[in-house]
């Protein structure tokens, strides 16, 4: 049998073949690690959006900690939040948007979601769930959605932005050697389904980091000098900015692209304070070194569940700070701290030594709703 190598294809045939895989909409970058699809085709008509938000990335904001619940900062944040929000949803309606569909990205610890629900566009609306979940991943089989919207975002731990951090902090996220930021997880996770990212909002550092998707809509609006310090632009020239990207970017929805990690994907988890990954020194089998851990992942779907329990051990870090903090603070509060321990080891121990009720798993009446990351 001859050998495929050795076939000489006429010159024709060979042109043809490369300007179909040219013109394909399939291009893949150097390693091999990332993919740029176009969208999947539209099965209904309907032009349906999901928005998420987060908060270090607001207009008008310039304090870190107006982003944690409930200072008394973060209550002027939730207005920026809104208004922000609001302006985004005005421009997806104006450019053809039939639903938007609104969620929680950030995580503050307030039980409520961030955004202001009562002065939120009534148009748009928000989604909750009876159960925890997490939003970057949990949401693709949920709606048939066409595009993928993210307001307030931030730039990757590491990379000079207002606010950088990782979905946790001081926590890096390396799939196939990019050090990623919660956008770019967002990307990906979508582009399983080849739905596009198709408006972000920001600072300056998160909008290069973004530059390589020359599709996307993008919003500056501050300039980052550090991770606590920013240069404002003026809100209400912001806001004209953010309806006036959101109406372009779903009206070209049409030319958008979608992006995804090729598998196997080798995923890093690197951290710096107040992270700390020093538990895994000397456990075998793992992939530790230089406040780093590395895994290989069938995928995408595999590695972000790798990294985020990785990322619970990182936690350790968090813990020390708080035994730190009540040893400090004297005898009585470190063995308050300590105290706290013990009984849940005891509640956990009788528990499991108790017969179970009939009673249990009864509604309480008052159901508990989980917006994201709450």
């Amino acid at each position: 049998m001859k050998d495929p190598a050795d076939t000489a294809y006429p010159p024709a045939l060979v042109f043809f073949l490369l300007l179909s895989l040219l013109s394909s909409g399939c291009t893949r970058n150097s390693g091999g690690s990332r993919i740029i699809e176009d969208t999947r085709a539209d099965r209904d008509g309907l032009t349906r959006i999901l928005l998420y938000y987060d908060m270090e990335g607001l207009s008008g904001q310039d304090i870190i900690t107006s982003i944690d619940f409930p200072r008394p900062e973060y209550f002027r944040a939730r207005e920026l939040l809104t208004a922000d929000v609001n302006a985004v949803i005005e421009g997806l309606f104006a450019g053809g948007a039939d639903s938007v569909f609104v969620v929680d990205a950030h995580g503050s610890f307030n039980p409520e979601p961030d955004i202001l629900l009562e002065k939120m566009d009534r148009r748009a609306r928000m989604l909750f769930k009876k159960e925890r979940f997490q939003p970057y991943v949990d949401l693709l089989t949920e709606n048939e959605y066409d595009g993928i919207v993210a307001v307030g975002m931030h730039s990757r731990t590491g990379g000079g932005g207002f606010g950088e951090h990782t979905v946790n902090l001081g926590t890096e996220w390396i799939l196939n050697g990019m050090s990623i930021n919660e956008s770019e997880i967002i990307a990906y996770s979508w582009g399983r389904e080849r739905v596009p990212l198709i408006f972000v909002s920001g600072d300056d550092k998160l909008a290069a980091q973004l530059s390589w998707m020359t599709w996307l809509e993008y919003v500056t609006v501050k300039e980052a000098v550090n991770i606590n310090t920013a240069v404002l632009r003026p809100v209400d020239e912001v806001h004209a900015e953010m309806t006036a990207a959101a109406r372009r970017a779903v009206e070209h929805i049409g030319t958008m692209k979608s992006a995804a990690l090729t598998g196997p994907v080798t995923a890093s988890l690197r951290v710096q304070p107040p992270a700390d990954l020093s538990l895994l020194a000397g456990v075998p089998g793992i992939d530790y070194h230089d406040e780093t851990v590395t895994f290989t992942a069938d995928d995408f779907g595999a590695a972000y569940d790798g990294i985020r329990a990785f990322m619970r051990v990182a936690q350790a870090g968090y813990i020390n700070i708080a035994a730190e903090l009540f040893l400090g603070q004297g005898q009585d509060a470190f063995m308050q701290f300590k105290d706290a321990i013990f009984d849940e080891w005891q509640k956990a121990a009788l528990e499991k030594s108790e017969t179970p009720s009939q009673e249990q798993g009864a509604s309480t009446g008052s159901e508990r709703r989980y917006f994201g990351s709450t």
